[in-house]
């Protein structure tokens, strides 16, 4: 049973970490499985702002629209995918990443922010401003805040108090810090956190861990996807090592593909305990797609 706990705990972590794009986009586990391609209709969004190309990402421009939804192209459950991290140089250069491959087999994941307010459990998230699902059928939700000096994740609860599979509330003793801003290259943060015992609770069992995020801003460069290109996407990477009080330590890397304005337009997420920072397959990748 307590191996069964660790092993759900380390599928519902999979790539924790958020980008702010036309809407809120939050991290989707492919544990319920979004529409298929042919199902999607993309979202107009009210967006004003502007990309000005300064090489840098700040507050403003990434901004949360709630009730409005953005989609992305995102791999199936279960199946990896070959990926590009480091990139290559190009006749100028300059770095480029070709991730512009169409997979049939793609899925669409539409996802959108909801003010924090009238959910359960929103008393055990006072600093809360917003949430967003965090698994494509919306059973369990992500709670942040934002503010100029960055984006925070607060912690994850089941959307329903009393679901089938048992309640989930996991509040985080301080806030991580997903995002500082402003987003540019050479930044390097570490955050840790903890889910206390006595108060974390998945799927009904309760649990405790300690979790440390390392995220740095590393390159620049042109990213090309099925749908866009993006000129000045930034890299930044994240390692999340997660210590449970019980069980074995687990450690995931993420790599996140930011622009001005649109947030996080691509992702590669490593399987389990990887070694290489510029690992070549991908337990989870998703593209913007419009």
């Amino acid at each position: 049973m307590q191996n069964q706990r660790i092993q759900g705990h380390r599928r519902l972590w999979r790539g924790l970490t958020v980008g702010l794009s036309l809407t809120l986009v939050a991290c989707v586990d492919n544990t319920s499985q979004p529409g298929a391609l042919g199902d999607y209709q993309s979202a107009q969004s009210p967006s004003t702002c502007v990309p000005n190309l300064d090489g840098q990402i700040d507050a403003a421009e990434l901004t949360a629209l709630y009730g409005v939804a953005a989609s992305y192209r995102v791999s199936p459950a279960g199946l990896t995918r070959s990926i590009d991290i480091a990139g290559s140089i190009d006749a100028e250069g300059h770095r480029v990443w070709d991730w512009s491959a169409r997979n049939n087999d793609d899925q669409i994941a539409k996802i959108s922010a909801q003010t924090l307010g009238s959910q359960w459990y929103a008393p055990s998230f006072p600093e809360g401003q917003f949430v967003v699902p965090f698994d494509a059928g919306d059973q369990i939700e992500a709670i942040y805040k934002k503010d100029n000096n960055g984006l925070f994740l607060l912690g994850l609860a089941s959307h329903d108090q009393a679901p089938a599979q048992g309640r989930t509330l996991l509040p985080y003793d301080q806030p991580i810090a997903a995002l500082r801003f402003p987003l540019a290259v050479g930044k390097t943060w570490t955050t840790t956190a903890k889910t206390q015992a006595g108060k974390g609770m998945y799927h009904g069992i309760p649990f405790a861990s300690s979790d440390t995020y390392a995220v740095s801003v590393d390159a620049a460069g042109r990213l090309e996807l099925p749908d866009l290109t993006v000129t000045q996407a930034l890299r930044v990477r994240t390692q999340v090592t997660i210590v449970p009080v019980a069980g074995l330590t687990t450690t995931q890397r993420q790599v996140s593909m930011m622009f001005e304005c649109l947030g996080e337009v691509a992702r590669a997420v490593s399987q389990s305990n990887e070694s290489q920072q510029d690992f070549q397959t991908a337990s989870e990748v998703r593209r913007l797609a419009l």
